[in-house]
């Protein structure tokens, strides 16, 4: 096994104070490496000098290993591999100038992009150049999921029909959990997409534009369907994730109750998942990351030695792009959408950018 050099692009601000600005996801995506034998932190570049001198400082990256600019640090470490953790409207350029450069591998945060053709881009420009692009779709490794998985693929719930999603936002959240449903459903893409969707109230996060609430409903390649209704309205799904088959139902969930459940016959059985749940931050722990984390940087590494395609790639990522933004050109051409997708933009962020989608004025406190 070879050892990896590793940089970190974006190490943001303390982790104990995470917001809709950042996360401080580099600080889970360094401690990930530093728990694999086979990885060595090398550098880390912020633009705010301080937060990347105290990453530094957390990880005992040399101080000749500190930059504000990305494309220096890349031109004198020379990384192998280089995680990107910064917000997704600059992930395509910073993920193309890395690719040219030379590195190896490249593991970047989701969501993707926030334009379309931003996603297919960084995609092609890293298959041009053989290098290895990743999306930290770190949940695809949690137990809850890895055994829903096991158990479909087993036959308990007979042949799956259809993935129906009541867990969080369709952008943000989205990116992970349509990501799992494609997993669940062999990584296929999607045929059409059509939705609906309300935004009152403005809520921007890493500078992107997000619904109140979302619905939406896709048919993949092989006729299984996948289905989300987001805040206020997710409990019309009855749970974060069900599985829906022939014979049976797969019940995923974070409500009070079973983490994993299997539903046959009229019989409901819980599942050990050792523990785990859907976010596994690890801040019982003590720590920045989490198991997942760990799992998705031994994924990296793995891939690398063997030669084989990522299960967090940037091509498979593409399929739950192409779902998130056909979701929203649903909306703006007001009916269903027909893939392959044929648009570049983010059509949510088109929409209230051209005034056409406007959220409501805040009411005061006296009514007006």
């Amino acid at each position: 096994m070879s050892e990896y050099t590793v940089a970190i692009i974006g190490t943001g601000p303390d982790p104990a104070n995470p917001t809709v600005k950042g996360f401080a996801m580099g600080y889970r995506h360094a401690e990930a490496y530093r728990n694999d034998d086979d990885c060595r932190l090398v550098g880390c570049a912020d633009i705010v000098p301080e937060n990347a001198a105290a990453f530094a400082e957390t990880f005992d990256i040399p101080e000749d290993g500190v930059f504000e600019e990305y494309v220096e640090m890349v031109e004198t470490v020379e990384p192998d591999i280089v995680s990107i953790t910064v917000p997704p409207a600059i992930h395509e350029d910073i993920v193309v100038e890395c690719a040219k450069r030379g590195v190896e591998a490249i593991h970047c945060e989701k969501p993707m992009a926030t334009e379309w053709a931003d996603a297919q881009r960084m995609v092609q420009e890293c298959y041009r150049r053989d290098v290895q692009l990743t999306f930290n779709r770190q949940r695809r490794f949690g137990r809850p999921f890895t055994e829903a998985k096991r158990l479909l693929d087993d036959g308990e719930i007979g042949e799956l029909q259809r993935v129906e999603i009541g867990w969080g936002d369709f952008y943000d959240t989205g990116a992970h959990t349509v990501d799992l449903a494609g997993m669940f459903n062999g990584d296929r893409s999607a045929e059409w997409v059509i939705a609906g969707l309300d935004y009152r109230d403005e809520d921007v996060r890493f500078g992107v534009h997000q619904e109140n609430q979302m619905w939406a409903q896709w048919r993949y390649t092989n006729g299984v369907y996948g289905l989300v209704s987001t805040e206020p309205e997710s409990e019309f799904v009855g749970a974060a994730l069900l599985l829906r088959g022939s014979d049976g139902v797969i019940r995923i969930d974070a409500a009070d109750g079973p983490m994993l459940e299997l539903e046959r016959d009229g019989t409901r059985t819980e599942i050990d998942v050792d523990g785990e749940t859907m976010h596994a931050t690890g801040k019982e722990e003590g720590r920045y990351g989490s198991k997942f984390h760990d799992r998705a940087v031994a994924e990296i590494i793995d891939s690398l030695e063997t030669g084989r395609e990522p299960t967090i790639s940037g091509r498979i990522g593409l399929n739950t792009a192409e779902v998130l933004f056909a979701g929203y050109e649903s909306v703006r051409s007001r009916g269903r959408v027909d893939l392959p997708l044929e648009i570049d933009d983010n059509p949510l962020s088109s929409l209230v950018e051209s005034g056409a989608l406007t959220p409501k004025p805040p009411v005061d406190e006296d009514g007006a």
